[in-house]
């Protein structure tokens, strides 16, 4: 009696194929909430109320922004901060001077230099020139000489040169840095480092860790989705093959 219980009425047999299913899901999950989790801890979304960063970023866009200490941004980082000259609100720009610089504009050519080297700034309108205004500057210790993208419609350092600070900002205003633009999808995209600053002292900074991110989070998804459909495609499988052989015993009995 115990022998026909296991065989009808026991536990059903786990395969191999179902086991892995299940690991599947398991590490899925782990992928899935573990991106989102690493995702949070690491970055916040910004919205850009203006449209001084155009091309880069356009008016609208929202932002995902790696936290960071004001300590670690380079030059051609864009980056969100408060200062209470500027008016104590969120804002993004991109770096352009550090402590020490010599920031000035314009060159023949309508180009900015810092410390005596020519700056090519792909990032701006075309046709754009670096600044249509002249000026000339040394950023202090531990501030950081800022501008928008759209130099003619930015209110950045250059409205500020008068200040104390010769409108450069501290280190400790920064908030974050930008990676990506997120929304719209039409303008999603890694926010780079421009070349033109790796040749100055400090380089760029590294990327942050959105791409891992993004990658755990796909491949969690799939793998959950992956294991969760192994079950009922097993079951369509058996279901199929015992009509198959229902059907063959019927033309059986029949001949």
């Amino acid at each position: 009696m115990s022998g026909a219980q296991g065989v009808g009425g026991g536990t059903p047999r786990r395969t191999p194929g179902s086991v892995l299913s299940g690991l599947a899901v398991a590490v899925g999950c782990v992928l899935f909430l573990g991106g989102f989790v690493w995702g949070a801890v690491l970055y916040k979304p910004y919205t850009v109320p203006t449209d001084s960063m155009a091309p880069t970023i356009g008016k609208g866009d929202r932002v995902l922004a790696q936290r960071v200490d004001g300590g670690e941004v380079r030059r051609g980082d864009v980056v969100v901060f408060r200062d209470n000259v500027w008016g104590d609100l969120p804002m993004v720009k991109r770096v352009i001077g550090v402590g020490g610089d010599r920031v000035e504009c314009c060159d023949k050519q309508g180009r900015l230099r810092v410390n005596g080297k020519v700056l090519d700034e792909p990032y701006l309108r075309k046709g754009e020139q670096a600044s249509s205004t002249v000026f000339s500057t040394t950023v202090p210790k531990d501030r950081l000489f800022l501008l928008g993208d759209h130099r003619s419609d930015s209110l950045d350092s250059r409205v500020h040169l008068t200040d104390e600070a010769g409108g450069a900002v501290e280190r400790g205003a920064v908030d974050a840095r930008v990676d990506a633009t997120a929304w719209p999808l039409g303008s999603w995209g890694t926010v780079g480092r421009p070349d033109a600053f790796k040749a100055l002292p400090g380089g760029i900074s590294e990327p942050g860790p959105l791409g891992p991110i993004l990658i755990a989070i796909i491949v969690g998804a799939g793998l959950i989705l992956g294991g969760a459909a192994h079950g009922p495609y097993v079951r369509r499988r058996a279901g199929g093959a015992r009509q198959g052989q229902t059907a063959k015993g019927k033309v059986a009995a029949s001949g």
